[in-house]
This record gives C-alpha cells, structure tokens and sequence, in this order.
C-alpha cells in the first residue's frame, strides 16, 4: 500500500470534503442500569433506555454506548495485538491472506462501491468454522486462518469475540423491547450465527483528499459494534440533511450501527446509517468492529409481529446466505453488475 494509483480515487461527488462536521447530538446511552434483563433493578432506567434506543434507530440508525459491561482489559489485548500484527511485512500478513473459496483471513485490495479502499483487513468469525450458502443448495464452510506471529493474536481475538457477543445479544433484546416485542424475540435467528470480527488498519494516505479508508456502504447485518481509537474518522450520513458528520471517539464506548437485517426485520421503521472512514497523512488508524450477523439459512423479511393491513411488508424475502455470499464476491474485484442492496427488495407501493 505504498503507492497511490488511480484505484484508490473516489469520484468527485464522493471525495472528502475540506470543512470537518462534527456530530452534535449523537445518542451517548449509558447501559448501566441493564447489565443484565434479568435482573433489572430499576424498570424506569430501563423503559428509559429502550426508550432512547428506540429514537436513536429510528432517527439516527446509530448511537454510542458507555458503561457496557465489556471487559476494557479484552479491548486492550485484541488492540495490542492487532497493531503488531500489522506491523509485520507485507509478505508476511499474506501468508494467511483471504481468497474467493474462503473469505476469512488478511486483505489489502478490497473494494468498496467498485473503489479500492485504503486499508488493510484481518477477519475471523466467532464460530468457527462457519458455513455460508454458496450457490443454490451448495454450502460453504469457512475457517478461520490464524498467524504465527503474534502468538497472542488467537486467543486475544476469541476473549474479544465472546465478550462482544454477550452485549451484542444485551442491545438486540433492547432493540426487540424498542419495537414492542418479546426481548428474545429474534434470539432464533442466531443459533448459528455468521457473525465476524474485523481487525482494521488504516495508513496514512498521501492523498487523503481523493481516497477512502472505507467507501460510502450500509453494513448488511444486523448490528455493527465498533471500538475505535482515538485518531478517529468514522462519517455517518446524517438522515435530515445527508451530511457527512464525523463521530468523535469517546473513550472506551462502543459505537453501534443498526444493519439492513434490522431494518427488514423492523419493516422500515428503522433504519441503517449510511457511512463511510476518511484517512489522512499523518497518523495510523485502527478499528475493530463486530458484524453481528444471523445463520446463513436465515430467510430476512419483516417480522410477522409488526406487519398488518394498515402497515404492510415493505420488503420480499431473501435469504441471508445467498445475500452474504453475493456481497463477498464483490470485495475482490469491480463487479460486472450491480452490487445487490436491500432496496433491491423493496415492495414498490
């Protein structure tokens, strides 16, 4: 990623803009009172913060999280390692490098909107192995790929992903109250869960004006949740104006997208953030952020409960595997058609 070529550069109408928007009012929601739904102490804490949740779905479709009850110490070890990781030589990274069979491993050429992205990329999933539907009733089965060096990547990665999951599963009961539903109500569709980490490092960018760590997308999953250091650069669509508006890192909070899965599962009454990582010349970046994703034979469509005659589905089913494996296909190379998007399912009133 040394050299800069005409892949890396966003069309003009894409490009990072000179004036930096700082967000203001972004949902800082303290988890505190819930650390767990079964103990609840205080039922008005908690009908406030399915409360607050619910506003920031369907308002924003992202918000930050403090006192979540993940481990600090887990962050700090899957931090450390991450940077030696990609302190190593290029060679080295690709010795556990991805391909189009498995999609789990080190990347450094990845497109986003058919433009390369200025990063470089280590996944793992939280099961492993997972599968993943292939092509019609062929399934996949993808595992993870693990470095030798460093020696503590492994298990600092597995303490994360277990720590991370169990506020993952907190914020979709929380999000499950918000809609009127039972707290477990989309627990099901978990039971085999695709759910992946990724390591994220962003160098600095010669032409951080014209390039991307990440180009505009809507995260496909159900929930994203993501720690970020403190260079920052994470832009959120704004939904009232589509400006571009940065999120400034708040110390150990999460920041937590709402996905298409919960959009569709919503039947639109939620929506996903549009959004996207600018770079820039001077400083290093990482992130980490947990796509909390449902089984691959997961068929997607708007939840009985919240559909009726005077509120219809808005979306046809589709089933997740196929969507995933689509997608995937498309972080390789420019695809020849176009990139499949939930609005591809949108039931046209």
């Amino acid at each position: 990623m040394v050299e800069f070529d005409a892949a890396f550069i966003q069309g003009i109408e894409h490009r990072p803009k000179e004036i930096i928007i700082e967000a203001e009012g972004i949902p800082l929601i303290d988890l505190s009172k819930v650390s767990s739904l079964d103990s609840v102490l205080d039922s008005q804490g908690l009908e406030d913060i399915v409360a607050a949740i619910g506003d920031a779905c369907k308002n924003w479709g992202f918000f930050q999280v403090i006192n979540h009850g993940a481990a600090y110490d887990r962050r700090q070890k899957i931090e450390n390692a991450s940077r030696k990781f990609f302190a190593q030589a290029i060679e080295e990274k690709r010795r556990v490098r991805k391909d189009e069979v498995n999609a789990l491993g080190y990347a450094d050429t990845e497109h986003t909107q058919s433009v390369r992205d200025w990063k470089e990329v280590f996944d793992f999933s939280v099961e492993d192995p997972i599968q993943i539907r292939a092509s019609g009733e062929e399934v996949q089965t993808w595992s993870n790929r693990w470095p030798e060096y460093p020696p503590e990547l492994r298990d600092a990665c597995e303490e994360y992903a277990r720590e991370i999951e169990k506020l993952c599963f907190k914020l979709l009961h929380l999000i499950s109250l918000s809609l009127g539903l039972p707290a477990n109500r989309m627990d099901a569709f978990f039971k085999d869960q695709s759910s992946f980490i990724r390591l994220n490092h962003y160098p600095p960018c010669p032409s951080p004006d014209l390039a991307l760590g990440v180009g505009r997308h809507k995260d496909a999953g159900a929930l994203t949740v993501l720690a970020q250091d403190e260079v920052g650069g994470l832009e959120v669509k704004r939904q009232i104006d589509g400006e571009w508006i940065q999120v400034k890192p708040t110390p150990n909070a999460f920041i937590i997208n709402v996905g298409d899965v919960i959009q569709v599962w919503s039947n639109d009454k939620y929506e996903s953030a549009e959004h996207r990582v600018v770079v820039n010349s001077a400083k290093e970046r990482f992130s980490i952020p947990f796509f909390f994703n449902p089984a691959y034979y997961v068929d997607i469509k708007p939840l009985d409960d919240l559909i009726n005659e005077k509120n219809p589905a808005k979306f046809k089913v589709y089933n997740w595997g196929d969507f995933l494996t689509t997608r995937k296909d498309t972080n390789f190379k420019k695809p020849d058609v176009k990139i499949v998007e939930i609005q591809d399912f949108k039931i046209l009133e």
